[in-house]
């Protein structure tokens, strides 16, 4: 049975790791310096690495030939971690094991010295799944742990943690990663993958439906990847992944910034016959809007925006500079309404309609003033 690709090349290094630079570098200082705290926590959103730096991080600290601050990945150690077979290591899922119970075994095991390496290294997933009082009993653990015990918590709610919890730990926050670093990550997967020509606006999209979370990038990309083994294009690519409407919402939004009322209308209904999403469409319209709305207030704002292709882009910026600010705002608070209407409308396309026609609104009609 072949891995999953978010398995397949989890990262081993901490130089592998992605968008997280700065952690990564105060870690391996602390290993540089020999400063190993007793207790960290590592938040932030799914699928960024919280679990594999933690692992990568109990490989370096217990590494039998390293002399810097990465692991060897050959000695007994790096390699029995990496097999998961290592008794200085122990995992533990909160989401399945969060009982006191489960704590006091831990606290069990904390008691015994490490069987090969410097120390002894405690991962617990998810944390804020711990109950109450096992999160009292692993309190007295952190409290006063022995020298060569180290424990990482990791978790998507932080502040479901006891601040007693918190307080004792070296707190570091993951951020979502960049999307031109996906792209970058994901084109080097497909070439090790034996992929010899994917479409460059394949891998965008993949980084830009994943928002930043690395194992979602990793894991459409491996859907993708099934569906030739030489050569994927963006048609086929659609297959798996939603198509992109940016030239359609850049379409739209022209006609509307325009005040074309009917030709507007006419473009949503044609998107309906034609069978677009336009629960999608209205969230991808959003994105278009924020993007104008930043470009706007300052154009070095556009690095925290969506990457558009070309053409797209140049539209957008077209539309942006007959437009005012205060326009582009009106429009997206138009469009924040209408998108929570659009699921559960009777027809979808009902609250885009009003939402333009709220916009496109004509002075010389009765009651229009």
């Amino acid at each position: 049975m072949s891995l999953v690709l978010y398995r397949k090349y989890r990262p081993q290094t901490f130089a592998e790791i992605i968008g997280q630079s700065q952690i990564t570098q105060t870690l391996q200082n602390e290993i540089k310096l020999g400063k190993i705290a007793h207790a960290y926590l590592f938040s932030g959103p799914r699928g960024l690495g919280k679990t594999s730096i933690a692992r990568i991080f109990a490989k370096a600290i217990n590494c039998q030939a390293s002399k810097g601050s990465e692991p060897c990945n050959q000695c007994n150690s790096c390699q029995s971690i990496t097999a998961g077979t290592n008794l200085d290591l122990v995992e533990i899922d909160a989401a399945s094991t969060r009982g006191i119970n489960d704590i006091r075994e831990l606290k069990e095991q904390v008691r015994f010295k490490p069987s090969g390496g410097h120390y002894k290294v405690f991962i617990i997933d998810e944390a804020h799944m711990l109950t109450t009082p096992a999160f009292n009993a692993l309190l007295k653990t952190l409290e006063e742990p022995p020298e060569y015990a180290v424990f990482i918590l990791a978790t998507t709610e932080p502040h479901k943690l006891p601040e007693t919890i918190i307080s004792r730990c070296q707190h570091f926050n993951f951020k979502k990663v960049e999307q031109a670093e996906i792209v970058k990550l994901l084109d080097k997967i497909a070439r090790k993958e034996g992929i010899k020509e994917i479409d460059q606006r394949v891998l965008e999209s993949i980084a830009r439906q994943s928002e930043g979370c690395v194992r979602d990038a990793q894991t459409l990309l491996g859907e993708v990847l099934v569906l030739d083994d030489k050569k994927i294009s963006l048609e086929q690519a659609e297959l798996v992944i939603p198509r992109s409407q940016f030239n359609l919402v850049a379409d739209l939004t022209k006609r509307v910034i325009s005040q074309d009322r009917a030709s507007s209308l006419e473009l949503i209904n044609q998107f309906v016959e034609q069978g677009i999403d336009l629960v999608q469409f209205s969230q991808d319209w959003l994105e278009f809007l924020r993007k104008m709305l930043l470009v706007k207030v300052n154009s070095n704002l556009n690095k925290f925006t969506l990457t558009l292709d070309k053409k797209v882009e140049e539209v957008m910026r077209e539309i942006n500079q007959q437009t005012n600010l205060e326009d582009i705002l009106r429009l997206f608070e138009l469009i924040i309404q209408s998108q929570q209407k659009v699921k559960y409308a009777i027809l979808s396309q009902i609250p885009l309609e009003l939402a333009i026609l709220e916009y496109i609104r004509d002075d010389s009609e009765p009651g229009n003033k």
